[in-house]
Formats: C-alpha cells, sequence, structure tokens
C-alpha cells in the first residue's frame, strides 16, 4: 500500500493498469482524449506488479483491481466510476482542480 500512495503523490493522475485489458485501454484513451498525460504502470510488465495489485485490490474492494483511478492523489475508481464521472461532467472539474488540464 505504501508503494501505491508514493506512486500515486507523484503525479496528478496515475492508472494503474494491465495491458491486455480492453477496459484498462479505453480508460487511458479516454485520458489521452481529454488533454492529460497520466502516468500509467502497467502491472503485468512490473516486478512488483502482483505485490500492487494485492493491494489496489484491498483499497478498491473489488475484483479486477485494474483499471484503478486516482486524480490528485484520490482514488476515483474502476472503469464505472470513471466513466460516471465523464457523463455527468464532474471528470473534468477534478481533473482542473488536480492541475491536470487547463480548460
Amino acid at each position: 500500500m505504501e508503494k501505491v500512495m508514493k506512486l500515486v503523490s507523484q503525479k496528478p493522475v496515475v492508472i494503474f493498469s494491465k495491458s491486455s485489458c480492453c477496459m484498462c485501454h479505453t480508460i487511458k484513451t479516454l485520458f489521452c482524449d481529454l488533454g492529460v498525460n497520466p502516468a500509467v504502470y502497467e502491472l503485468d510488465e512490473d516486478p512488483q506488479g502482483k505485490e500492487i495489485e494485492k493491494a489496489l485490490l484491498r483499497l478498491l474492494g473489488c475484483n479486477p483491481a485494474v483499471p484503478a483511478v486516482f486524480v490528485g492523489g484520490n482514488l476515483v475508481g474502476g472503469a464505472n466510476e470513471v466513466m460516471t464521472r465523464q457523463l455527468n461532467g464532474s471528470l473534468k472539474t477534478q481533473l482542473k482542480c488536480a492541475g491536470a488540464i487547463w480548460l
């Protein structure tokens, strides 16, 4: 958990992902389309990926643990939570407050 929190604190937007996950790809594409340059950690390519995934499972309380999105150091959640915020307009506001976009 300590490693996750350290990584999350280093960038306005952090996405924990797996390179083979279609929902992860969708979420990464959404953020790029919004003009965000997120820090992306591919857990299946990271030597500590299993350890990070276990921490995310505990934090999220659901399986799968990816995608896991943090904005401004705060957990947004997985794909459902991100898409809900995108559809209701609150995602852009949160990204602006975190300094990830300038609109």
